[in-house]
């Protein structure tokens, strides 16, 4: 497949996994970046404490799953398959 006519392209969705609205890149060379990621995997301890306080009061654990979670996939999939349809 070539390269998508765009540079990059993002969708902000709601993060179950983290109960929280979060970015999802897509770059032209098919590199993803998801804002959840960097907020919460990689969590300060001001993060920790936010998802520690929502995992109690939602009565389940929350984390990041990584930045390949299903929700960057499917992302980026969906916008393969559109650029697959423009040919």
């Amino acid at each position: 497949m070539d390269r998508p006519d765009w540079q990059v392209t993002e969708i902000t969705i709601y993060c179950d996994a983290v109960d929280d609205e979060v970015t999802v890149q897509v770059h032209g060379d098919l590199s993803t970046r998801c804002t959840g990621y960097h907020r919460y995997s990689k969590a300060g301890q001001d993060a920790a404490r936010l998802l520690k306080a929502k995992s109690k009061r939602l009565g389940r654990q929350l984390g990041c799953t990584g930045p390949e979670c299903d929700r960057v996939t499917q992302y980026r999939k969906s916008l393969l398959s559109q650029e697959a349809g423009k040919s």
